[in-house]
């Protein structure tokens, strides 16, 4: 219970303003809440998994470089691709909205790649090392997906505010920066 407890509070905590939160408000604005809270939890799920078998096995020698460029280069692809937009008619428009496996996959994917090497993932393995494995991932995948959770309800209210044009936009900024910055975190 304690390692559950201590994971809950260290990742909830250092989730707050992370870029996966800020993510899961775009996402929101874009989807229903549903889809984006259970990807999220997917894609938690696994990385948090992985994270505690890392933190049991190896500690903290996990090499995150490659997978920090690989996610910053998907996440400028995301930036162009939102930016590009698609052009659907008002039937399409109306169906990707309510379909929930392409907005759950999106989201999956994203959020997969997103936490690869993220502070929350690394935060886990230390905390793997440091408590047992299974309330670690269960309290680090709870406290992360609580803290999205008020990403999304926040998301929500801002995309029944904002038209889809400035939606679109903030979301390609907000991938864009996501980007640049998982490309600048080995140089740091």
């Amino acid at each position: 219970m304690e390692a559950f407890l201590i994971s809950l509070g260290v990742v909830f905590v250092a989730e707050l303003g992370d870029k996966s939160q800020l993510m899961a408000m775009t996402f929101a604005t874009r989807f229903r809440p549903w889809p984006v809270l259970a990807g999220i939890t997917i894609a938690t799920t696994v990385v948090h998994l992985f994270s505690v078998a890392v933190g049991g096995l190896i500690g903290d020698a996990l090499p995150t470089t490659a997978i920090s460029i690989a996610a910053g280069v998907a996440f400028l692809a995301f930036a162009g691709w939102t930016l590009r937009g698609d052009t659907l008619t008002d039937a399409e428009s109306a169906k990707a909205r309510n379909t929930t496996r392409s907005a759950l996959i999106a989201v999956s994917v994203a959020f997969f790649l997103a936490e690869l090497g993220d502070k929350t993932m690394l935060a886990t393995i230390t905390l793997a090392t440091q408590h047992g494995w299974l309330g670690t991932w269960i309290g680090s995948t709870v406290g992360m997906v609580a803290a999205d959770a008020l990403a999304i309800a926040v998301g929500r209210m801002l995309g029944r505010r904002l038209p889809d044009k400035v939606i679109r936009y903030g979301a390609a900024a907000a991938f864009a920066i996501f980007g640049v910055l998982l490309l600048l975190e080995p140089l740091r």
